[in-house]
């Protein structure tokens, strides 16, 4: 179902908005990812720590939440070029691992820099705009955690039906 089934209306509309939220997953996700590390980088060459909130441990796992997303968003973008997007909404439980874990990356920074003054302050400001950047990949992933779970979903009643049963859908 790979490449061969991409002239039918629906499986071309559905591997382009596979396409579409991958691309998307991964952009943030690097963005995340840059974003982040620039402070690791930063008090990695400084031997300290720059800002009394700043705590290496969740910056470390922002980070690898980030490289996580875009590994997977790149895998996930090309696995319907061999198979079919079906195969990719079978692993709709990592996508909700991701989101859940999206979930901290959010809350945790969100709760630190939101309501923070930046004064001035470029590293603050820098901040703000990343909490709304994890914010933006905590619902991509939550969108792909629920399109998959739906797919699935239907999967598991082999096309019949809710109620009955007995009409093919």
């Amino acid at each position: 179902m790979g490449l061969r089934d991409r002239t039918t209306g629906h499986s071309f509309i559905t591997f382009l908005l596979n396409a579409v939220l991958r691309f998307l997953q991964l952009v943030f996700a690097l963005a995340v990812v840059g974003l982040y590390a620039q402070d690791l980088n930063k008090a990695r060459k400084e031997h300290k720590y720059s800002d009394g909130k700043w705590v290496p441990s969740f910056h470390v796992y922002a980070t690898v939440i980030g490289s996580f997303s875009a590994v997977t968003a790149l895998l996930y973008g090309l696995i319907p070029l061999l198979l079919s997007s079906f195969t990719v909404a079978l692993f709709f439980a990592w996508d909700l691992i991701l989101f859940i874990l999206w979930c901290a990356v959010f809350g945790i920074f969100g709760k630190m820099y939101i309501h923070e003054n930046p004064e001035m302050d470029g590293g603050i400001k820098r901040m703000k705009n990343a909490v709304w950047v994890d914010l933006v990949n905590m619902l991509l992933w939550f969108v792909s955690s629920v399109v998959g779970g739906i797919g699935f979903w239907r999967w598991l009643r082999g096309g019949r039906s809710l109620h009955t049963g007995r009409a093919r859908v």
